[in-house]
């Protein structure tokens, strides 16, 4: 699948209603009992644009982005504003938000993550498209600078160490991110029943995996 590296208008994204989605299968023994089975071991978020349109102007920018991306066939980013740090919304992200490994002395390449936990339950999820300047990184005790001492991939949410850190340092990071999704339709049904807002009640926005 291709993907563009661009980002759906956050104007807009920023009304649209959605969230995670998870796949379970449940059977209900004779006993009244289930049995419950994860179809997925990771979410998948999906998202309605449709309540965050405003005005014809708003209409307009969505086509625009729609036919750029022929409809269904090219994958962007989007910006879920509920989930976009590696830290709560409201709060600064810092270079010691999530661990994403451990120093062994020979490894300089690290995956972005980030963990939901509650109790001693918790579930990790991998970060491919991190916000190019956002991400903080931290070696040990060593505050690390983007450039001078690592690069980030922001196409696969992967930063490089310009070296090695020492074995056993633990490697955290703080960063801003966006969700890799798609379109979920390749027809947009536009209403211009008011004169100048117009609206389209449905534009599905649907997590793609890389």
């Amino acid at each position: 699948m291709t993907f563009h590296e661009t980002r759906f208008p956050t104007g807009i994204s920023r009304a649209a209603s959605g969230g995670p989605e998870r796949r379970t299968e449940i059977v209900v023994l004779g006993s009244g009992r289930e049995e419950r089975n994860a179809r997925w071991a990771h979410s998948r978020r999906r998202y309605n644009a449709g309540l965050g349109l405003r005005s014809l102007d708003d209409v307009h920018n969505v086509v625009r982005f729609f036919e750029a991306r022929h409809g269904r066939l090219h994958g962007f980013r989007w910006k879920d504003h509920a989930d976009y740090k590696s830290c709560a919304p409201l709060q600064q992200a810092s270079s010691d938000d999530q661990v994403i490994g451990t120093g062994d002395g020979t490894t300089n390449i690290y995956q972005l993550v980030k963990d939901y936990a509650s109790g001693a339950q918790s579930y990790q999820r991998s970060i491919l498209k991190p916000v190019t300047g956002t991400v903080v990184a931290r070696a040990g005790a060593m505050e690390l600078t983007e450039g001078a001492d690592f690069t980030v991939e922001a196409a696969s949410g992967r930063i490089i160490l310009n070296a090695p850190p020492a074995s056993g340092a633990q490697i955290t990071a703080g960063f801003e991110f966006d969700v890799p999704v798609r379109f979920d339709t390749d027809f947009l049904e536009i209403n211009l029943a008011a004169f100048t807002a117009g609206e389209i009640p449905d534009i599905p926005i649907l997590e793609v995996r890389l």
